[in-house]
């Protein structure tokens, strides 16, 4: 039975993540790029400007929402900056070769547009009881496109819930228990006792907790980690002009077997590039969409913050942990996932390497399971009720301790799997709403955006 639903579920993957869909996700990206006038490239300094600096001043203001904008990042990012970045960017390249990268940072550059969309959207077509905010692509399916849309809005809704359960929960904590098997061969049911009870004691507070663990954690460990890979880049500086002429070699050439490296197919870079750059950055699948509908924030300024999102997580930090696996050979040794980026930082910073990527990714996990406990919560919420929320929150935590246990291809298989089904109803939405978008992006352009 077992093998029955892993076969299964693999040909689903095959499918789901075939031409047809990756034209739709890359297709959407460059459609809404062209329709905003390629804002979120003459835009892209004023991202800044309405965004961290934003911050950085203290200007941005405290009403209108559930959280600030920038906790609201904060939590966005929580659940893309991390293993996607560690795990998820070191699989493109084992599979799909350098040219992967390539394909990532197309994917990303178009998707910067989709998010700025899922963020602008999100506010605008936000619902509010007293102080409870619901937002995200189930709203604005329904309040966007109609009633008669409704039962879009519920199958995105119930693959969210799923999709949580995959890419937010049982991959992360499978990740960790793998690196401290290794590491310090720590059982891997303690790992997902720990980690059930760590991401309990927080998702139990509901957004507001959660949006002050991440507005902390998230931004302290991603400078953490730009840093180290920062120095490893620094100290092998003469191989860095050979990595990148690599990567835009092999999205177009086959990449030769090398060592410990198989060899990829065009096509292998083209899929992974594309699929493992959705899972970083998560531009397409809508999730973030959810926490970004709480924040004290106008449409097309929120949306600023998901343009600014995508570049840091996979602009830069996909980035660097690529070229840091390249620079340093790493990809010659085998290695796939959390394993082979771990292998470059302990090859790149003999002694401490190794034991720096076991402590982003015990970080970076723990944020994205309490925010993609968050997702998955107000997903079926729309669905069954308010009266789902204690339930969910306990599966949530039991999934935890399972995904630690279990074999990390069948995880990652489903939660590939499940991103993609719930990225299709939010894909069809982003193109319905298109003109949604022009008008909130002229609003802001002229002035007169208000905060809802």
């Amino acid at each position: 039975m077992g093998d029955m639903v892993l076969a299964f579920n693999e040909w689903l993957n095959e499918l789901v993540w075939g031409p047809i869909f990756l034209t739709l996700l890359a297709g959407t990206g460059l459609y809404l790029t062209i329709r905003l006038g390629f804002f979120q490239f003459t835009h892209f300094g004023a991202s800044w400007k309405e965004t961290i600096l934003s911050r950085i001043k203290k200007t941005e203001s405290e009403e209108g929402g559930a959280i600030s904008g920038f906790q609201a990042i904060s939590s966005a990012m929580a659940a893309t900056i991390g293993i996607g970045n560690i795990a998820g960017i070191a699989t493109a390249l084992h599979l799909g070769g350098p040219g992967a990268l390539f394909w990532m940072w197309m994917t990303a550059l178009v998707g910067m547009a989709t998010k700025f969309g899922e963020a602008a959207l999100a506010v605008k077509f936000r619902e509010r009881n007293g102080e409870d905010i619901a937002g995200g692509v189930m709203y604005y399916i329904q309040n966007g496109l109609g009633g008669n849309w409704k039962w879009l809005a519920t199958i995105y809704s119930l693959f969210a819930g799923f999709a949580a359960f995959g890419i937010g929960n049982m991959v992360q904590s499978n990740t960790v228990a793998e690196q401290l098997s290794s590491d310090f061969a720590i059982p891997s049911l303690a790992t997902g006792l720990v980690a059930a009870a760590l991401v309990g004691l927080v998702i139990l507070g509901g957004i507001k907790r959660i949006a002050q663990v991440a507005e902390i954690l998230v931004p302290l460990m991603t400078v953490i980690y730009i840093g180290g890979a920062l120095v490893i880049l620094v100290l092998h500086i003469e191989e860095i002009p050979g990595a990148i002429g690599s990567v835009f070699h092999h999205a177009f050439n086959p990449a030769s077997a090398a060592g410990g490296f198989g060899g990829a197919v065009v096509r292998e870079a083209i899929r992974f590039g594309v699929a493992r750059g959705v899972f970083s950055n998560e531009a397409g699948l809508g999730a973030a969409s959810i926490v970004h509908a709480q924040a004290s924030n106008s449409p097309a300024k929120q949306g600023m913050w998901g343009i600014w999102e995508v570049f840091i997580d996979t602009i830069l930090v996909g980035t660097m942990t690529a070229l840091t696996i390249l620079v340093t050979g790493a990809l010659e040794t085998g290695e796939n996932a959390a394993a082979l980026t771990a292998t470059a930082f302990d090859k790149g910073l003999p002694g401490p390497g190794g034991y720096f990527i076991t402590i982003s990714i015990m970080v970076f996990a723990y944020t994205t399971m309490v925010t993609w406990s968050f997702y998955g919560e107000k997903s079926w919420e729309y669905i069954f009720g308010s009266k789902v929320r204690i339930p969910y929150r306990v599966v949530f935590v039991g999934l935890i301790i399972l995904g630690a246990v279990g074999a990390l291809e069948a995880v990652w298989d489903f939660a590939d799997t499940m991103n993609g089904l719930m990225a299709a109803p939010n894909l069809v939405a982003l193109i319905a709403l298109t003109s949604v978008l022009v008008q909130e992006k002229n609003k802001y352009v002229r002035g007169e955006d208000e905060e809802y």
